[in-house]
């Protein structure tokens, strides 16, 4: 998958603990430095500007079909959204009257609605909900619902190319897992997909899931099978492709943001 003679590429350091990466239409990449509260933007030219300082504790971003940048505060217990004239909406902030527990990584899907997972890793203290599950946000942004309750910690997500499976990793579990996507949004059968366990994840156009964990980054075909590793010299913490034709693989490290080039393009930002 990874292109002929390609080589990984440190791009910056000095970061606190980067996640969060997601590209947009043209390429650039949005990620978060979470302790140092803001929102950062690689552009195409290698330039790095602030998007947003007090981010409320970010960590997981996604883009939607018109734009926005969705954000899962973890210092706010929050879904919130940027608006590109900058104006910040809270999409989701309680289930069942309650806050959540730290929403860590998100999607969107063909709908407009929003995928989120919410573990709790700050200890027994912070935790809100009666458990650590995957919530959908309806396309019209009105009503939240829990759509599992068979996650111990989950931590990646993101739809199929085809929209017909959710991934979710687990690190309690250590296990990537596969749903069935319903018509309207809702979760089938929980299928295991890849016996590793993964903090952010990714997906290529041809259906291949890319794991962050431990010394690298591993590389499943749309079967489970796992068909190559990427070793990295810091444990990475997410990973999205980018760039001009999309053939970039960002990967954030805890202190620096990498890339190399692939022989595939990244799953669109939208289906």
């Amino acid at each position: 998958m990874i292109a002929d003679r390609a080589q990984l590429e440190k791009l910056q350091g000095g970061f606190s603990f980067l996640e969060g990466p997601v590209a947009d239409a043209e390429g650039n990449l949005y990620f978060s430095d979470i302790p140092s509260n803001r929102i950062l933007k690689w552009n195409l030219d290698g330039q790095l500007t602030t998007v947003l300082e007090d981010s409320n504790g970010a960590n997981g971003l996604a883009l939607d079909i018109q734009g926005n940048l969705i954000i899962c505060e973890e210092l706010g217990k929050r879904i919130s959204m940027l608006r590109p004239d900058g104006e910040i909406i809270v999409l989701a902030e309680r289930y069942n009257g309650l806050p959540f527990n730290s929403p860590n990584d998100l999607w969107v899907d063909a709908n407009n609605g929003i995928y989120f997972s919410d573990p709790n890793y700050d200890g027994p203290d912070n935790v809100s909900q009666d458990s650590q599950q995957v919530y959908y946000i309806l396309p019209d942004r009105s009503t939240v619902r829990r759509v599992t309750t068979d996650m111990r910690r989950p931590n990646g997500i993101i739809v199929s190319p085809e929209g017909d499976r959710l991934y979710v990793a687990d690190t309690e579990y250590d296990q990537v897992f596969a749903y069935e996507v319903l018509d309207d949004g809702n979760l089938g059968a929980r299928q295991p997909f890849a016996n590793t366990a993964s903090d952010g994840i990714t997906l290529d156009e041809q259906g291949n899931l890319y794991t962050a964990w431990g010394d690298g980054i591993k590389i499943y075909n749309p079967h489970g099978k796992l068909i190559q590793t990427l070793r990295m010299p810091e444990r990475p913490t997410n990973l999205a492709f980018g760039g001009v034709d999309h053939k970039t693989l960002f990967i954030t490290g805890r202190e620096n943001l990498y890339s190399i080039e692939m022989n595939v393009k990244g799953m669109p930002k939208s289906l």
